[in-house]
């Protein structure tokens, strides 16, 4: 089945999110890693967290220097992660993540 770009996009943050959450995935090379997707589109789904009022921060690890930490979801906003993890499979399939 194919998807708009609207709802991939939708998606796509949900599970980055979720990703971040459960701590899967709390860093650039991680999200990469965990999901295939290129640094770029890794970035841009971060940033574009805020769009859905999903509050998230990078923790810079203390005595670390050059970006060294990882980030963390501080208020989910409207969006109910219990529903992320319900779905999860359904999201994953959607998108074509492993």
């Amino acid at each position: 089945m194919e998807i708009s770009k609207t709802r991939s996009s939708f998606y796509r943050r949900l599970y980055v999110a979720w990703l971040i959450h459960s701590g899967t995935a709390t860093s650039v090379p991680a999200l990469m890693n965990t999901t295939g997707m290129p640094r770029r589109t890794a970035q841009d789904t971060l940033s574009a967290l805020a769009e859905l009022d999903i509050h998230c921060d990078f923790v810079q690890q203390s005595g670390e220097r050059h970006n060294a930490g990882h980030y963390a979801i501080e208020d989910w906003g409207p969006i109910n992660p219990d529903w992320i993890e319900r779905n999860l499979g359904q999201i994953k399939t959607l998108l074509g993540y492993p």
